[in-house]
C-alpha cells in the first residue's frame, strides 16, 4: 500500500442522512497535533443489486475553524432564513417536549416565516 499511513483516529461522530452518512473525525498529525476530516459518503446501486459508495473528504486544521465555523453559520442561517425549517417533522406523532423544541426554535429565529400555527392545537397552549 505504499508509504501511507493511517493517522489515529482521535474523536469520532456519524451522521445518518438517508443515503449519505456524514462522519466527522478527529485525527492527529505527525507533529501530535489535530485536525478535522469531514467525509460525505454517498451509496449507489446498480440495476444488478451491487452498489459502490462515492466519497468526499474535506480536511479542516484548527486554524480555519473560526472562519470555518462563521461561513457556515451564515451560510445555514441564510438558508433556514430563506426556506424555512429543513427537516421533515411529525408534530401530530412527536412528544411534547419535541415538540416545544422546535416551537422554541422558530421562536429564536423570528425571521423564519414558516410555521403552520394549526399545530399548536395538538397540545394546546404550552405553558
Amino acid at each position: 500500500m505504499g508509504d501511507r499511513v493511517q493517522q489515529e483516529e482521535i474523536f469520532s461522530q456519524v451522521l445518518r442522512a438517508g443515503r449519505r452518512t456524514y462522519f466527522f473525525d478527529v485525527r492527529s498529525t505527525k507533529a501530535d497535533d489535530y485536525y478535522l476530516t469531514i467525509t460525505e459518503s454517498k451509496k449507489f446501486t446498480h440495476d444488478d443489486g451491487s452498489f459502490h459508495y462515492q466519497k468526499h473528504k474535506i480536511y479542516l486544521y484548527k486554524e480555519d475553524f473560526s472562519d470555518f465555523k462563521e461561513m457556515l453559520a451564515k451560510a445555514t442561517d441564510y438558508i433556514l432564513n430563506e426556506k424555512g425549517f429543513f427537516k421533515p417533522f411529525n408534530f401530530y406523532s412527536a412528544s411534547k417536549h419535541a415538540f416545544e423544541k422546535i416551537l422554541y426554535y422558530y421562536f429564536l429565529n423570528s425571521k423564519t416565516r414558516v410555521l403552520n400555527l394549526r399545530v399548536m392545537n395538538v397540545y394546546g397552549s404550552l405553558k
